[in-house]
């Protein structure tokens, strides 16, 4: 989409003004980021565009849409959210700092800094909901473009999307997103299984929409009938999905009967039950299939009828009944309350949809108690990512919980004195152990007492909910303060005697002061506190104050080691030992023991890295090898580089892996395409699972140096039905 493309359908919603508006935000964007280009070599600008023509469709308000051009600037450039506050307003520059990452802090670690940044997103989107709209739009762009990212960057981010941005699109209703997000990441993570589930719907296409075909028009037929007005349309099933059941539900292809299935779209409730009616009369409906979220919609205020019949050649056909107003709030979700009228004022859109997000208050709750990032993310995708379970009050009302709560996380949910004073609760009308796990549709009274001594420690254990832990571990931190004061401190010295340090050493006023302003508390007497009531993990607080202690005698034992190694290395050569042929060398040292290492099998053109042995001289490594990337070996290492004269005189072995389409012939192609490229075979085997259709094939292959390889495997991959081909490290 190009900018002229996004002003234009912006401009078929917002006025003259509005519009002009956004091209003063897109030329903004464009001068601040002039110069910068992205992987794939387009100029950066191309991104913002997307993004603010993805949010765009969603027909989202100015402000937000000029946040979208400009969601980078403050990240990228050396532009500030003030200088956003004064080229534009107070709102473009929150929700533009709402998406920007935090970089001026220094992390123990890129999985710490990344759940910072994800909490920093979420406490601004609990404040404002078009924070996660713009930060969606963004994800969503960066993975129609992830192929120009090294394939390590892909699978980080793929795994990222699904389990942090695909389950908050889902969670806020945007299917149209959620759906392109989860596919995308299937191609990366898993390729072969995503192809294949691709080539197999494409063999299936053409029968079956011939079935539908034939179910639409005696639907129609029958409607006429019942003067019902309805547009009619194949529901298509996304290959996540597919891939989901196949996976968690071990089904074959040929065993998901949903993917014939039917939407049928009307322009009233009444009309949707009325259908329902119809399709009832053709065929006969499958016990415990249907389901009506028209009067009981989904957290994510989706709402259908959903119906499985027994169709006319006995397969079960799922059918969708809505109307167009359902429809458009199942594929825009809490983006289609935010749709801009003009002359309509979006605090009060906002507030008329804001007690269907009332779940996600206990992100700032959670937030206030958890000072570690990473444990908040924990508790985040467990309360907001995970299954969830419908129960209701004795007066009806619907209360939504994550799967697996207790009554302790309902009493919770309703308010935190029913939670501390409850002593007992009845499910369905019969008394039931506070541990007793809910399900969907069960009735629930909690049972309470003024004269409760309140939680026990042990709630904590039993809640599933991080609301209701939080609750428990407030009512600890607010009613026991001394104790709690005295308990941790003492947890903590036991901790510290368990590293074998001695108290005294670890638990000085610089080092206190230090790692409790690390967990942002107040003091020593607030981390020992939250130390004592659980809500800090007291081997994070002596991980944190013992970590230069350790470092120190991590260094001396490493000192003492390589010295060890590097005896040893000289020990083992000797005159008689002559140097192997490796074609490598050790930067500024000669005469060494070297051996290429067969784990990695580097060859020419590798990046690569010397490892000092004991008593085996120096194994070479390919850079990337996992074996020379943990912290041990780190002390052991030696820059090395190839030698010149070894680029073509000498081969090397190298192991790669084929996986494809299994069909007769693959095998004759496979090696006849190694055979034209003038490389040797040096060993094959093969596997093949029929179930699946897969074949893989091992191959051990001489080349001359990297790019030798690397004309192998395209040749490889040119043929028909391969899937992937890849080196192989043992």
């Amino acid at each position: 989409m190009t900018i002229d493309q996004v002003l234009e359908k912006a401009s078929k919603y917002l006025n003259e003004s509005d519009v002009a508006f956004l091209r003063k935000a897109y030329e903004y964007a464009e001068q601040a980021h002039e110069g910068q280009y992205r992987k794939s070599g387009e100029p950066y600008i191309l991104h913002p565009i997307q993004v603010a023509g993805i949010i765009v469709e969603l027909e989202l308000d100015p402000n937000t849409v000029a946040a979208a051009f400009l969601h980078d600037v403050v990240e990228d450039t050396d532009v500030t959210v003030e200088d956003l506050t004064n080229a534009f307003n107070e709102q473009v520059a929150m929700l533009v700092d709402g998406v920007t990452k935090l970089k001026k802090f220094k992390y123990k670690s890129k999985e710490e800094q990344q759940a910072e940044n994800h909490r920093k997103m979420l406490i601004a989107m609990a404040k404002d909901i078009r924070v996660i709209l713009i930060k969606l739009a963004d994800r969503l762009h960066n993975m129609r473009t992830l192929k120009f990212m090294p394939p390590e960057k892909q699978r980080v981010t793929s795994n990222e999307t699904l389990e942090i941005f695909a389950p908050l699109a889902h969670r806020l209703g945007i299917s149209t997103i959620k759906w392109e997000l989860e596919d995308t990441a299937l191609r990366y993570l898993d390729p072969q299984q995503y192809y294949r589930i691709v080539n197999l719907m494409k063999k299936k296409r053409a029968e079956r929409e011939k079935y539908l075909s034939g179910v639409m028009d005696t639907i129609s037929e029958n409607l006429q009938d019942v003067h019902v007005k309805a547009e009619l349309s194949g529901r298509p099933k996304h290959i996540y999905s597919i891939y989901r059941k196949m996976v968690l539900q071990n089904k074959q292809f040929n065993e998901i009967y949903d993917l014939l299935a039917v939407r049928i779209m009307v322009d009233s409730i009444k009309d949707c039950y009325a259908v329902l009616g119809v399709i009832h009369t053709c065929w006969k409906p499958m016990p415990g299939r249907f389901k009506d979220y028209i009067a009981m919609p989904k957290a994510n205020m989706y709402q259908s009828l959903h119906t499985t019949v027994v169709g006319p050649y006995g397969d079960p056909l799922e059918v969708q009944i809505r109307t167009e107003e359902m429809h458009r709030i199942a594929e825009y979700g809490v983006a289609a309350h935010w749709a801009y009228k003009e002359g309509k004022d979006l605090t009060q859109n906002k507030n008329s949809f804001e007690d269907k997000l009332s779940w996600f208050r206990d992100v700032i709750e959670s937030q206030t108690d958890t000072n570690d990032a990473q444990e908040f993310m924990e508790s985040l995708k467990l309360d907001l990512f995970s299954d969830m379970v419908f129960v209701f009050t004795p007066k009806g009302e619907v209360i939504e919980l994550p799967a697996g709560s207790v009554p302790l996380d309902f009493a919770y949910r309703i308010h935190s004195e029913i939670g501390n004073r409850c002593i007992g609760a009845k499910v369905n009308g019969k008394m039931v152990p506070l541990e007793h796990q809910l399900n969907t549709g069960d009735i629930v009274e909690v049972l309470t007492s003024k004269h409760s001594y309140g939680p026990s420690q042990d709630w904590l254990k039993i809640t599933k909910s991080s609301h209701a832990k939080n609750k428990i571990r407030q009512w600890f931190k607010k009613e026991r303060r001394e104790e709690n004061v005295e308990k941790g401190r003492e947890l903590v010295e036991k901790e510290i005697r368990l590293l074998d340090f001695e108290p005294k050493d670890v638990l000085t006023t610089e080092n206190i002061n230090e790692v409790a302003n690390k967990f942002s508390f107040s003091g020593e007497e607030d981390m020992f506190a939250a130390a004592g009531y659980g809500g800090i993990s007291v081997k994070q607080i002596v991980n944190r104050m013992t970590e230069k202690l350790r470092k120190q005698q991590d260094q001396e034992q490493e000192d003492k080691s390589l010295a060890d190694a590097l005896s040893d290395v000289q020990k083992t050569h000797s005159p008689k030992n002559k140097k192997i042929s490796s074609g490598v060398r050790v930067k500024g040292v000669d005469n060494l023991l070297i051996r290429l290492s067969r784990c990695c099998t580097p060859v020419p053109g590798d990046d690569i890295i010397g490892y000092i042995t004991k008593g085996r001289g120096v194994s070479i490594h390919r850079a990337d090898c996992a074996n020379v990337q943990n912290e041990e070996a780190q002390g052991r290492l030696l820059p090395v580089e190839w030698e010149g004269d070894t680029q073509q005189s000498k081969s090397y072995n190298v192991d790669i892996e084929i996986s494809a389409y299994d069909r007769n012939g693959l095998l004759n192609e496979v090696l006849q395409a190694i055979t034209e490229s003038r490389t040797v075979i040096n060993a094959v085997s093969g596997r093949s699972d029929h179930r699946q259709k897969v074949a893989t094939i091992h191959l051990t292959i001489s080349i001359h140096n990297i790019d030798h390889l690397h004309k192998v495997v395209e040749k490889i991959k040119h043929l028909n039905d391969i899937y992937s081909v890849r080196r192989v490290m043992h």
